[in-house]
């Protein structure tokens, strides 16, 4: 069965979330595929889905929007998480001369216009602001936030990419409570489990999110001391490298949502084989050491 997270009290999340960053890029972008895949998670149980405006070049919403149209149904099964403040030189933003960020009530304002509208939806579950802006106004910012959960288009928000200084400036300034902080976490990018990272949010009660829970997929196509032990670890339970590595983060006691994208049905198929892997204390620190490249100290 798969678990479930509290993100607020009247808001869980599945621990595994099915992300739509290459959506777009798919072959097939068509409403019935798009349905395919949302319908592949469902049956797993995996209801929230992540987003983000700048994802396919600002168009992956609208292939998300297109499905969705096209099938009532399916919106009122899901949670949607997207995100604000990356202005690249692309799409909506070709006449930008540079990629920025932008965390000024304006523009996430006009972004989760942007966002709803592409979508077809009335509200997202979760907003984040996308990567830490170094000229962020924490008081506008966190105003901005505060009242798009007022006016109701957005039920919860959070971050993505802060480290703990980050979070706690902009906390400072809201009256509604940051969530989650969506990081890279991975068996082969573990500096969050010894950097605070992970530890200010196990203190606090954060959920997070790791983006990026397959190495960017070169957990999957390496051959290394790592993923010769997590083969080791995938013979012995019958299940996939892929299993290995989500159950890796899955075993951590601060509840890690990984946030998993495909374009491949049979492996949208598989995403909660994690479930039915065994980690052990032991074998935890059998792959970490072969991320780490030597014993733990």
């Amino acid at each position: 069965m798969m678990p479930r997270i509290q993100i607020t009290p009247d808001l869980s999340f599945s621990q595994l979330v099915y992300g739509m960053w290459r959506i777009g890029d798919d072959t097939d972008t068509s409403a019935a595929h798009v349905a395919a895949k949302i319908h592949a998670c469902l049956a797993q149980g995996i209801t929230t889905f992540d987003q983000a405006d700048i994802y396919g070049g600002y168009t992956a919403e609208d292939v998300l929007g297109v499905a969705l149209k096209a099938d009532p149904s399916l919106r009122p099964q899901m949670e949607i998480v997207t995100k604000c403040d990356i202005v690249a030189p692309m799409g909506r933003y070709a006449d930008s001369k540079c990629k920025y960020y932008d965390t000024t009530r304006a523009h996430i304002a006009s972004s989760v216009d942007l966002s709803l509208a592409a979508m077809g939806t009335d509200y997202v579950d979760l907003l984040l602001i996308h990567r830490p802006d170094p000229l962020m106004d924490h008081h506008e910012t966190g105003a901005a936030l505060d009242e798009m959960v007022k006016s109701g288009k957005v039920r919860a928000v959070g971050v993505s990419n802060f480290r703990p200084y980050d979070w706690e400036l902009l906390q400072s300034a809201m009256t509604e409570k940051l969530v989650t902080n969506q990081i890279e976490i991975s068996a082969s990018a573990i500096a969050p489990f010894t950097n605070g990272d992970i530890a200010f949010h196990q203190r606090h009660g954060h959920a997070m999110m790791a983006w990026s829970p397959l190495g960017g997929g070169d957990l999957m196509t390496g051959q290394n001391a790592l993923t010769d032990r997590m083969d080791e670890i995938a013979r012995d339970q019958g299940v996939d490298r892929a299993a290995v590595a989500v159950a890796f983060l899955l075993r951590h006691p601060s509840k890690i949502l990984p946030v998993l994208g495909t374009n491949n049905l049979d492996r949208i198929a598989r995403l909660s084989d994690a479930l039915k892997v065994t980690i052990s204390r032991q074998d935890w620190f059998y792959l970490y050491e072969s991320a780490l490249g030597a014993e733990v100290p």
